[in-house]
């Protein structure tokens, strides 16, 4: 299966900056592919630093072992939690060096694709989707916030989880929290299927059950079919920066 991948990012209807960093690779073969987002906090400049250092310590780490097909999930999970590890590292050097970057921090998703095999690993709520050609669209990872841990234990529902005021409080990120250990998950990618990464900009700007339908109807590139989600995204009027990669098989 040759895959093809693109990433889009805007700094939506709201805000003054953009403090989200995306990345995507993919091998020479089309055999692999990796796909990060990464949504900043922390300030007018630390935001945006802290997720530009953890793209660029994870590609460096990951970005050449993309050639290697003969990887088992283990070492892949391995391989993906050294980058992480680096990616703090980094954020963490910034943070001593300059005492004005102290609270910076950023959400990380990422997914390393081999042939139909997904591995999927984050911190924070930053999220990855599996959109199939047909059927709901199906989301992979699990958002570290506050609100999800209520949800998880009951005290509130799903649906009363978007009208929590605290719904964006994280309990996982890089350059906040002291366990930087990644979540993982795997899964398959079948031909057509369409794998999403995204910041919450584009999850809290347009329902999960309209992207299918938008991604469809742009006809073309790759890259035009996610600038149409991005472009739905702000025309409702997106508050926070909107960052998307997609990887098709």
């Amino acid at each position: 299966m040759a895959l093809s991948a693109t990433g889009v990012t805007d700094t939506g209807t709201k805000r003054a900056t953009n403090q989200d960093a995306i990345a995507c690779r993919v091998s020479d073969d089309g055999e692999a592919a990796l796909a990060i987002v990464a949504d900043g906090m922390g300030g007018y400049e630390g935001g945006g630093i802290a997720s530009q250092l953890a793209v660029d310590a994870l590609l460096e780490v990951l970005e050449p072992a993309l050639v290697n097909s003969a990887l088992d999930a283990v070492s892949v999970e391995e391989l993906i939690q050294q980058a992480i590890d680096r990616a703090s590292d980094s954020i963490a050097r910034a943070q001593n060096r300059d005492s004005s970057l102290s609270k910076m921090g950023t959400t990380v998703v990422l997914a390393w694709v081999l042939g139909h095999r997904v591995h999927v690993a984050h911190l924070g709520d930053s999220r990855c989707y599996r959109v199939p050609g047909s059927g709901p669209v199906e989301l992979k990872t699990r958002d570290d916030t506050v609100v999800q841990n209520m949800v998880d234990d009951g005290s509130i529902t799903a649906a009363e989880a978007p009208r929590v005021p605290f719904r964006n409080v994280l309990t996982r990120a890089l350059g906040s929290s002291s366990d930087v250990t990644a979540s993982f998950g795997y899964f398959e990618l079948a031909p057509g299927d369409c794998l999403l990464l995204c910041s919450d900009g584009l999850t809290d700007a347009v329902p999960d059950s309209e992207w299918r339908d938008l991604l469809n109807d742009s006809p073309g590139s790759l890259e035009a079919r996610a600038r149409n989600l991005l472009e739905q995204s702000l025309d409702n009027q997106a508050a926070d920066n909107v960052s998307i990669v997609l990887v098709q098989g």
